[in-house]
């Protein structure tokens, strides 16, 4: 382990995450690798997923780096659906139920110009960040159902803001974060009669320090500063480890002007 690492704070772990079975899609980089790592800090088994399972394995073996064996990764392309298929059934080989289900993967495409992309990236886009998300709760909702305590939770963004016009991002990801945004409104009505939550975060633009680096604790988080992905996982921590009479459905941001 490197000195970065050794340097770092490591968290205690949650009494309320301890031994919770977590999927993490997105998981080989920027906010999902982060998520994979302080969901495993945390004491939970991890099932995390990257577009290749090269990718996916990488995050992992840095988790079992931490001390922290209870990982497993998959490959899953998102916009593919015997892919979400194939994953869900891999992970169903290994465990009876899931507890939470975190959708934080999904292709980000910039461009204010409607023509700066391609036909195939923008059908990427929507496919991996909306239709991915549907079939990713399609596919795990039985292992969610085998839970005691199941929650899903959505990355989605500003982007999926009703009115939100203030990202540089494509108008194609504009609409798969709408399209994230329905489907968790009509989801979390119809299964909360069952006790599954689903909680959906609309965050900005935030910075993102390597967990395992010294900057993850000392990046400021002062009232003038814009987010950082150290207050966004503390806020999914915190919606997942609430008692089960509390759905909170969704967490806005304030945006810096």
């Amino acid at each position: 382990m490197n000195d970065a690492v050794n340097s770092r704070t490591a968290p205690a772990p949650h009494p309320g995450l301890d031994g919770r079975k977590v999927v993490v899609t997105g998981a080989s980089r920027d906010f999902g690798r982060t998520l994979a790592i302080r969901f495993a800090e945390h004491g939970a088994e991890v099932f995390l997923s990257a577009r290749t399972p090269e990718a996916a394995r990488r995050t992992a073996d840095e988790i079992r780096g931490l001390g922290h064996p209870q990982v497993h990764a998959f490959g899953c392309d998102l916009s593919d659906p015997a892919s979400v298929r194939a994953f869900a059934k891999e992970v169903e080989a290994v465990t009876g139920h899931i507890d939470i289900l975190v959708n934080n993967g999904a292709r980000w495409l910039d461009g204010t110009d409607l023509l700066s992309a391609t036909d195939d990236e923008v059908t990427d886009t929507l496919a991996s960040g909306a239709t991915g998300t549907v079939l990713m709760v399609k596919n795990f909702l039985p292992l969610l159902r085998a839970s005691r305590q199941p929650d899903v939770v959505n990355m989605i963004s500003t982007a999926g803001v009703p009115g939100h016009h203030r990202s540089d991002a494509h108008a194609a990801f504009y609409a798969a974060k709408s399209a994230q945004a329905g489907f968790a409104d009509i989801l979390s009505k119809r299964l909360r009669p069952e006790g599954v939550r689903v909680i959906s975060l609309y965050p900005p633009d935030f910075t993102n320090p390597d967990p395992l680096s010294p900057d993850w604790d000392a990046t400021p988080r002062s009232a003038r500063d814009g987010l950082t992905a150290h207050s966004l996982v503390d806020c999914v921590m915190f919606a997942v480890s609430q008692p089960r009479d509390c759905f909170i459905r969704a967490i806005h941001f304030e945006q810096l002007d």
